[in-house]
């Protein structure tokens, strides 16, 4: 026989076993009790956290031949029938894959013969909120006056794209998302049924990570128990499978990053790739970790609403006194933003790796925060005693900050310049010119010059605009390369590279635009 997954295995097959949505539950077997049936309902809520499950113990109930207390008796040939996916009396519907005015069409058809046994003809429509315009239209009618046997039950994660005039015409339920301790408590349960040795450390942080649905949490277990199959499952084996880090490295990474110490803040970094972690999550997660320390300083009691041991309390408690509340929100800011540009990006680790930089140099920004955090750093070291000298350049350097070096003299080129990328040069504004708004702004940024190879190099001190060429090299240095190739009839071979930190690329690299004379081109960007 083939394995079947957990979350399927253990679907609950009467209400007593529905965990998390009491306030659902109570009302629905109430009104079985007392013979109060609607005729039409509406679940609402998040991913696994049971609409399909309620709305299919639902329909057994309504049908069942000796229902106890409200709830079906899972015995007789109708619970039998549903629980089997046989029953005729039990109609379920995928919206996404059936939604236009045909398919509405064709239920309002169904609907005028009754059930062949049992009581009622229920109908569950599964992600409703798929339906086209039409044919929510089409099921107005039905849904108001539908015949006496039957029941529609709407399942759906974005109540918000109903019509108005459908809502009117249902009861509403919303599913809760289900806590992190009845996830845990149900968690374990199944694996003392399955003889699975669990850490429950391993179990709450699964039931974390399920984000309030029961059903991710199974899954999530699922996967682990199989990577360690006949082993105990332990905290660290989660940790493993999921691709998770451990908030003792989060507080190495804040520490890297209160220090300005940018090479350790990289290294950890170094370290979660090496790892294969999971970069998305590890943004997330630290995002998290800061949103919990910027708790704590916020009020003394917030036990409740992290929801965390009192072993890691402890340690957020060490990590919240070393950094100031401003620092903090100028962190979840970066790293929020950071998310968000993370998600469709190609080369995630240069991004986080760009985030992780500004974290530890307040000074490359100019907002409010960043200055802010800026003086706060000059508090602290005059605090200690720590003597904070101006640097050349008018910038104030302290211990753990690196001061730009003075610009040395500017390297003069120590081979010919091609022909091919003369003609490139003195076309150069006319070329960027051609190319897409933010691209030619940020191509208009680079300074020109010859690379080792004698290919052509565009010289970056801006982590922004470099950022975006590189993360988008394909697309940026490929149509680059076709509007070269259409003016000079040749291809050229284009690269990109970043000065070091406080250095400017006028100053590092010879700029070929001011060797080779270049075509005066009006200037639209």
């Amino acid at each position: 026989m083939s394995y079947t997954a957990l979350y399927r295995k253990f679907r609950p097959q009467e209400f007593k076993d529905v965990k998390g949505q009491e306030h659902i539950v109570t009302t629905l077997k109430n009104q079985i009790k007392a013979d109060r049936i609607g005729h039409a309902y509406l679940f609402c809520g998040t991913r696994g956290t049971g609409k399909t499950t309620v709305a299919k113990l639902f329909a057994k109930a309504v049908n069942c031949e000796s229902p106890v207390d409200g709830s079906p008796c899972g015995q007789c040939s109708s619970c039998r029938a549903i629980a089997e996916g046989s029953s005729m009396n039990v109609i379920e519907i995928d919206a996404a894959s059936n939604n236009g005015v045909e398919n509405i069409r064709q239920i309002r058809e169904e609907v005028a013969y009754r059930p062949t046994e049992g009581k009622y003809k229920v109908y569950i429509i599964d992600e409703v909120h798929m339906l086209s315009i039409g044919a929510f239209n089409a099921l107005l009618k039905t849904l108001e006056e539908p015949p006496s046997y039957v029941i529609f039950i709407l399942a759906t994660t974005e109540a918000h794209k109903i019509p108005i005039t459908i809502l009117s015409r249902c009861q509403r339920y919303d599913f809760r998302r289900i806590s992190i301790d009845t996830i845990t408590d149900r968690l374990k349960e199944l694996m003392e049924e399955e003889k699975v040795e669990v850490e429950e450390k391993a179990l709450r942080y699964v039931a974390k990570a399920g984000d309030g649905s029961m059903r991710d949490a199974l899954s999530l277990l699922d996967q682990c128990i199989a990577f360690y199959l006949g082993q105990k499952l332990t905290y660290d084996n989660v940790l493993e499978v999921l691709g998770a880090v451990d908030t003792d490295v989060f507080a190495r990474l804040l520490d890297a990053v209160l220090e300005n110490r940018v090479t350790d803040a990289l290294a950890v970094l170094e370290e979660m790739v090496i790892q294969g972690r999971e970069l998305g999550q590890f943004v997330n997660d630290f995002t998290w970790y800061l949103r919990n320390l910027l708790l704590l300083q916020s009020s003394g009691d917030m036990e409740d609403v992290l929801d965390i041991s009192s072993e890691h309390l402890e340690l957020l408690r060490e990590q919240a006194a070393k950094v100031d509340g401003q620092s903090l929100l100028r962190y979840i800011r970066i790293f929020s933003d950071l998310s968000n540009q993370i998600r469709y990006a190609n080369q995630k680790r240069v991004l986080i790796e760009i985030a992780l930089i500004k974290l530890c140099k307040p000074q490359m920004e100019q907002d409010y925060e960043s200055v802010v955090s800026r003086l706060n750093q000059m508090e602290n070291y005059l605090a200690k005693g720590v003597a904070i000298a101006p640097a050349e350049g008018g910038m104030v350097s302290s211990p753990g900050m690196e001061v730009p070096k003075a610009p040395a003299e500017k390297p003069k080129l120590t081979q010919a310049i091609p022909e091919d990328i003369k003609q490139v040069i003195s076309q150069w504004k006319a070329i960027i010119g051609e190319c897409a708004g933010v691209t030619r702004s940020y191509l208009a940024m680079a300074v020109p010059t010859l690379g080792p190879n004698g290919e052509l190099l565009l010289c970056y001190d801006e982590l922004n605009a470099f950022g975006y060429i590189y993360e988008n090299r394909l697309g940026c240095l490929d149509k680059l390369k076709d509007l070269i190739a259409q003016r000079i009839g040749k291809e050229v071979q284009i690269e990109v590279q970043k000065t070091e930190l406080g250095q400017k690329a006028s100053d590092t690299v010879p700029d070929l635009r001011e060797l080779i004379n270049m075509d005066i081109v009006e200037e639209n960007f």
